[in-house]
């Protein structure tokens, strides 16, 4: 069994069901989910990249079936998938555009070939508009009606959710978040796509890392040189553990993060005016079961909130995610299951 945690079983499911794919770089996460947001069965796959696009479309087809014989579930039952790729994508034709981590997809109709080979309507969605349905349905946002979800890690996703309506835009690069432009300085750091000052180009993996090492550079005393000197490679997960420790350069990186966050998040409040802003992905430092990621989100709630408009500051939450790598799929099939009841 895998890290998502099967909750409920066919017979105690509300029905219908959906299937929910949410297509990686590395994996692919394949699960099918009752009317309510529970899972009834998982499975993941590598994906493969280099066999083609159409060859992940039967194996995510094959696995679908077996999960459906192997768990019991009625085929009849399940009535819509709902998949979740990387950008860039045309939404309305359902193509995957030209996704960095998948080379060889470039300009592929993947919403009408899945439908094809699982025989049912799909919808298609980015992977962190995805992720943020996911947690506005089932996961930390479900008691709220509008929400705006950052992914961080080694890049800067976003989703944004005003009641039930995901906001995709016109040309299929709504909820852009991480390429927001919060420093305009002529030497701000530069992101992974090449334009400086973005939210990503100082919040993301590589921004941390890159504060470590400048910190390395200086005269500065801090543990992670002994890290470095051991043969240790210097990632986020490496500074927050010395920063959990107790080491204080390592903490001010993390809060100097979080700082950076706050503006951009302050930014998405004053435009959306949500009720939350949930935070998640692999680079939250711990998140709730750590001390410093309960620091780094405190210290973020801490700079946000001066910054905002008056009735605001006391109103609008900022939240770590709860549902981690599942966030995906299951909000691949929340989506698909918001299309299928719009038909109805």
């Amino acid at each position: 069994m895998s890290a998502s945690q099967v909750n409920v079983t066919p017979a105690a499911a509300q029905r219908p069901f959906f299937v929910g794919l949410d297509v990686g770089g590395t994996n692919i996460k394949i699960g099918i989910v009752d009317n309510a947001g529970q899972t009834l069965a998982y499975d993941s796959i590598p994906t493969e990249q280099e066999r083609g696009a159409e060859d992940a479309c039967v194996r995510m087809a094959a696995v679908v079936r077996q999960l459906i014989e192997k768990n019991g579930i009625n085929a009849k039952d399940v009535v819509q998938v709902g998949i979740a790729t990387p950008g860039p994508m045309d939404i309305a034709q359902g193509m995957i555009l030209r996704p960095g981590n998948l080379p060889g997809w470039h300009d592929f109709p993947i919403r009408d070939r899945v439908s094809h080979h699982m025989g049912l309507p799909v919808t298609f969605a980015n992977d962190a508009n995805a992720a943020a349905y996911g947690e506005f349905w089932s996961g930390a946002g479900k008691q709220y009606h509008s929400l705006v979800l950052l992914t961080l890690g080694t890049g800067i996703g976003g989703g944004i959710i005003i009641g039930d309506t995901l906001v995709e835009g016109e040309h299929s690069c709504g909820s852009e978040c991480g390429h927001i432009l919060i420093n305009p300085a002529p030497d701000a750091p530069m992101d992974s796509l090449g334009k400086r000052g973005s939210l990503e180009a100082h919040c993301n993996a590589t921004a941390v890392v890159d504060r470590a090492l400048a910190a390395l550079g200086s005269a500065t005393v801090t543990s992670l040189a002994k890290r470095r000197a051991a043969g240790v490679e210097i990632t986020p997960r490496v500074v927050a553990e010395e920063a959990e420790k107790g080491d204080a350069v390592a903490r001010g990186i993390i809060m100097e993060t979080g700082y950076w966050l706050a503006i951009g998040i302050v930014t998405f409040i004053h435009t959306i005016d949500p009720d939350a802003v949930v935070l998640g992905g692999a680079m939250t430092f711990g998140g709730y079961g750590s001390e410093i990621g309960r620091a780094f989100l405190e210290h973020i709630r801490d700079e946000v909130r001066p910054r905002l408009l008056e009735p605001l500051r006391d109103t609008v939450k900022i939240e770590f995610a709860s549902l981690g790598g599942d966030a995906g799929y299951i909000g691949a099939a929340g989506l698909a299951r918001l299309e299928y009841q719009k038909k109805r």
